[in-house]
C-alpha cells in the first residue's frame, strides 16, 4: 500500500526489503535517534531490525498494525505508523521517527495528517492519539500544528536510554474534530 503525501513524499507499507535501510539509518544516527527512541539502544545488529520487520509483517490479524516507511523521492528516510490500536473502542496511536537530515521540512507533519485521514476514513477509527516526551519540542509541535487537543501528562510514561524515565504529553484528535 502506498499513501501519497506530495510529489516527493510517499508512505509505503513496510516490507522485508526495508530491513537494511532501517538498520543502517538507526546505526548511523544512534546519538540523534537514541535521545527519544528507546528501541535504538536495543537495535545492535541487522537481525534486530529484521526481527522488528518480521513482527510487523507476520502479525496475526488481531495484532496487525499499519506501519509505513517514509520515502522522499523513493529513498527511505523514516518510519511512521499505528500502535496499540484498540479496534473495539475505535482508537489508535501514531508513532514516527525521521532521519536527522530531513528534519524541519514538514515531512512528518504532512505524513501524520495523511495517516489521520487514513485512520478516520479507511480504518473507521474515532480517536487518534500521539504521545511525545515533554522535552521533545520538535515532536510536540506536530500534533499542535494539526489541531490535536492536549489532554495531559503521562508521568514517567516511557523508559529512555540510560534507564531514565520521561513524562509524556498526550494529544488526541477525534473524527468529529475535523
Amino acid at each position: 500500500m502506498r499513501l501519497k503525501i506530495d510529489t516527493d513524499i510517499e508512505l509505503v507499507q513496510l516490507t522485508y526489503e526495508d530491513t537494511v535501510a532501517i538498520f543502517n539509518t538507526i546505526d548511523s544516527q544512534r546519538n540523534y535517534l537514541g535521545k527519544w527512541l528507546p528501541f535504538v539502544e536495543h537495535t545492535k545488529q541487522l537481525r534486530d531490525s529484521a526481527s522488528f520487520v518480521h513482527s510487523v509483517i507476520e502479525a496475526s490479524e488481531d495484532r496487525f498494525e499499519y506501519i509505513f516507511t517514509i520515502r522522499k523521492q523513493d529513498e527511505f528516510i523514516g518510519l511512521i505508523g499505528f500502535k496499540d490500536t484498540d479496534r473495539g473502542n475505535l482508537k489508535t496511536e501514531i508513532g514516527y521517527w525521521l532521519s536527522e537530515k530531513y528534519q524541519k521540512q514538514g515531512i512528518v507533519t504532512r505524513s501524520v495528517a495523511r495517516l489521520c485521514d487514513f485512520a478516520f476514513q479507511e480504518m473507521g477509527m474515532n480517536r487518534v492519539q500521539i504521545k511525545c516526551a515533554v522535552e521533545n519540542i520538535s515532536s510536540i509541535n506536530i500534533p499542535k500544528r494539526l489541531g490535536f487537543l492536549f489532554e495531559g501528562i503521562e508521568r514517567q510514561g516511557e523508559l529512555l536510554s540510560g534507564n531514565t524515565f520521561t513524562d509524556l504529553m498526550i494529544f488526541s484528535k477525534l473524527k468529529s474534530d475535523k
